[in-house]
């Protein structure tokens, strides 16, 4: 067992002593997230922030340069060279995803062009290597990979024997359309997961990232037709007004996003308080928790006093 994953034991073991010694009530996961001390949040990055401006508001997706470099770079040059702009959502499937870009991609005579300094070849970024990451593992068994936990804010999967880490395809969370090709990607088609977690799809494509604001904006647009949603009419299509990096904003319009950090202690005493329910509904704790049923909270800063 690693230090990591022997510390979060430790805690879990802990817990019920501590509460039943201070008699106290257990607290609910939202309570301790609230009192959670600012030193368990963590500033999210403006630099790997997408701001995708939509007709209902805005989505804000956290990018993962540490899982998909070549795709972050990607996307942060389409984002730039204003690729997004005045496309659309085009195809949502129930159950599964939101897809957005260039709804004419397959037409060579309809295609947008790809932006100045935008690779038009990459390279498959499925997984990556676990070394000299830190790894905040879930003691929970996982139906999909050996090991699950959390790497910089990310719900991720490891496999000792591979050495071999990946960002889970859970609900929220952003990767690369691609062809049959495993590197047939550029990064300029992008889905969000809407549904119940897709975890057939972990190292198939090259995740880049995870919604932090806004998934209900993708979430509640009305399903596009069978098979995959691809809606028939453009007219149902939802357009993106615009899309861009967070540090390429004026300050004024950028969001002062924080994310719990997976490392605190109040992270792992709100995943153990969802992990085992005690409150006046539950008649019994369930004892486990899935990898994708552990919400990451991300807040905006509190005002300087």
């Amino acid at each position: 067992m690693t230090r990591h994953a022997l510390a979060f034991a430790l805690t879990l073991a802990l817990l019920p002593a501590a509460q039943a010694a201070e008699g106290a009530k257990r607290k609910s996961a939202q309570e301790i997230v609230d009192a959670a001390p600012a030193s368990a949040w963590r500033d999210l990055d403006q630099a790997n922030l997408l701001y995708l401006t939509l007709p209902r508001g805005q989505v804000v997706i956290e990018l993962a340069p540490g899982f998909a470099p070549a795709h972050v770079a990607n996307i942060r040059a389409l984002a730039r060279g204003g690729f997004w702009n005045g496309t659309s959502v085009y195809r949502v499937q129930d159950n599964f995803v939101a897809q957005w870009g260039d709804a004419d991609s397959d037409d060579p005579a309809k295609a947008r062009p790809l932006p100045a300094g935008v690779a038009a070849h990459l390279p498959a970024e499925f997984t990556r290597s676990a070394k000299g990451l830190r790894f905040d593992r879930l003691p929970d068994a996982d139906g999909w990979a050996p090991q699950v936990g959390f790497v910089d804010g990310f719900p991720a999967a490891r496999d000792p024997k591979t050495g071999k880490v990946w960002i889970a395809h859970c609900y929220g969370v952003v990767g690369a359309g691609r062809n049959n090709p495993p590197d047939s990607s550029t990064g300029a088609e992008l889905y969000a997961v809407i549904g119940q977690s897709p975890r057939a799809l972990d190292h198939q494509l090259s995740v880049v990232g995870r919604v932090v604001r806004g998934i209900e904006l993708l979430s509640s647009l009305p399903r596009g037709p069978a098979p995959i949603g691809v809606y028939a009419d453009p007219a149902q299509r939802t357009p993106i007004l615009a899309a861009a990096i967070g540090s390429d904003l004026p300050p004024a319009q950028r969001l002062p996003l924080q994310a719990l950090r997976t490392d605190s202690q109040a992270f792992r005493e709100a995943t153990e308080a969802r992990r085992n329910r005690v409150d006046a509904f539950y008649t019994q704790p369930a004892g486990h928790i899935d990898l994708c049923n552990v919400p990451l909270p991300v807040r905006e800063a509190p005002a300087a006093r």
